[in-house]
């Protein structure tokens, strides 16, 4: 959450010649409604289905970029989907820069807390070690701009698809 998936997404997409997803935004679009609203109507479990199916529609594609929710990485079958259908980037921050990414944000339901950043410290250390076990490649973003970030994905999916292993 605020590690840049969306941003660093819709670059990579637009410089590979791909189409790009973002899976909140395609549940947003179908059901008519924001996520936050989702939460609040569903519940976050209402809201992992909705997600589970989308990802599952999404990683079916061919030659795309998709940006999931930061979430999706906690159910076993997404992890799955995204594992074996694509290649997964896995765009690291810290702490500090997720919060000073997503403090003014109040369109993410997990952070309307007291203490948001004791949230995201929480939410990071049940995540991460997921992330890093599903990930093709791991991109600091902290103090990297987009440009650099891009050029360095690109530079290391051409060397995946070069190595021996892949052809």
């Amino acid at each position: 959450m605020g590690a840049g998936k969306t941003t660093v997404g819709r670059q990579l997409a637009r410089a590979l010649g791909l189409q790009f997803y973002d899976s909140d935004r395609e549940i947003e679009r179908r059901t008519g409604v924001d996520i936050p609203l989702i939460f609040d109507i569903e519940g976050e479990e209402g809201f992992r289905k909705r997600e589970k199916s989308m990802i599952d529609e999404l990683t079916s594609l061919d030659d795309i970029v998709l940006a999931t929710g930061g979430g999706a990485i906690l159910d076993c079958d997404n992890r799955k989907m995204l594992s074996e259908r694509g290649i997964v980037i896995y765009l690291q921050a810290s702490v500090d820069q997720l919060f000073k990414r997503t403090s003014k944000d109040q369109k993410r339901p997990l952070l309307q807390t007291e203490d948001p950043k004791a949230k995201l410290e929480a939410l990071l250390s049940l995540r991460e070690p997921l992330y890093l076990e599903i990930a093709n490649m791991t991109v600091q973003t902290d103090e990297n701009t987009i440009k650099k970030i891009i050029k360095d994905i690109q530079d290391r999916i051409s060397e995946m698809n070069n190595s021996p292993e892949h052809e």
